[in-house]
């Protein structure tokens, strides 16, 4: 029996072999990004990695970068990454080209942080509008960082409208530190890696996708508020998953799948056949305190590619 024979049986059995594949493996220290947004994924880094069985022939290609926390902690040699949301990838191109380091992001921190002490709410309203005209990346990196927890929420003019977060005195000295070495860290490892930062629509991204590619799908959760950047609608999410069965290449999905109120039913309409992992967790960044609490988070997995999987797809 030949080697490659034998490796197919053992994949179909275990889901993975430890010295043929990229995937799954343990994050020993998830890389925490320098911006927030609802949804974020940091604690579900691992349970994700764990999940997917890839050996990284190709890219790994996410439509919906978000705060970049999965591609940051995962650190795949080759990449494809988007959003719409155009400030997120042109802050990271920044860091990535170099314009945007630890050092600059410093100063304009301890400047900025000083100004919000000295004259509080009216000093980040100006900086929201004057952000709103311009979209400098460090100003983005400010706002995000000082608006009501955390949100990341812009108007149908793509204009950016998360309030103040009442918290003048927010910028201490430790806090510029966190937020300077989360971008001195996403600095290091994007200079070491082959990835492609663009601002595009997730239908154009998935074009690109190859048989020896991987694709992570964290779109807009649908059913719940989810006002981020462009619109989402349960159109486009049933597109989405339309697309997802043609796709030459192995994906996985993360969507919600239930709380404590209702059960997500999208999934088992929209997106039947796949391997089925649950997590529960809570979160912590919402607009509303109902959107802060306990999650069963559904990861969707086309089979072949879910590791370690004795369980049949759902229907």
């Amino acid at each position: 029996m030949t080697f490659h024979k034998l490796f197919s049986i053992y994949h179909k059995k275990h889901g993975f072999m430890a010295n043929k594949s990229f995937l799954p493996k343990i994050i020993d220290k998830v890389i925490v990004p320098p911006i927030k947004c609802q949804g974020i994924k940091t604690q579900l880094v691992n349970f994700i990695s764990k999940s997917i069985y890839w050996d990284a022939g190709g890219r790994w290609i996410e439509p919906f970068l978000g705060s970049g926390v999965v591609l940051f902690s995962i650190q795949p040699d080759k990449a494809l990454v988007s959003d719409t949301n155009k400030h997120i990838i042109k802050l990271y191109q920044a860091v990535q080209s170099g314009d945007v380091d630890e050092y600059n992001v410093r100063l304009f921190l301890e400047d900025y942080g000083s100004k919000l002490s000295q004259y509080g709410k009216d000093f980040y309203y100006s900086v929201r509008e004057d952000f709103n005209e311009t979209g400098d990346s460090l100003k983005f990196l400010f706002l995000n960082r000082s608006c009501f927890n955390g949100l990341m929420r812009f108007n149908s003019k793509a204009r950016y409208n998360v309030p103040f977060g009442h918290k003048p005195n927010r910028f201490s000295k430790s806090y510029i530190t966190r937020i300077v070495n989360q971008i001195a860290r996403v600095g290091e490892i994007i200079q070491d890696r082959d990835w492609v930062f663009q601002a595009a629509k997730w239908q154009d991204v998935l074009k690109e996708a190859k048989s020896e590619d991987f694709v992570y799908l964290d779109p807009p959760y649908i059913g719940r508020y989810s006002d981020y950047f462009s619109p989402w609608s349960e159109g486009e999410a049933i597109d989405l998953a339309k697309t997802c069965r043609s796709l030459p290449c192995g994906f996985a999905l993360s969507m919600w799948y239930e709380n404590k109120y209702r059960r997500n039913d999208h999934i088992h309409r929209y997106w039947p056949g796949l391997i089925q992992r649950t997590c529960s967790h809570y979160y912590h960044v919402g607009s509303k305190e109902s959107l802060r609490n306990e999650m069963l988070e559904a990861l969707l997995i086309r089979p072949e590619y879910a590791a370690n999987s004795p369980e049949p797809p759902f229907d």
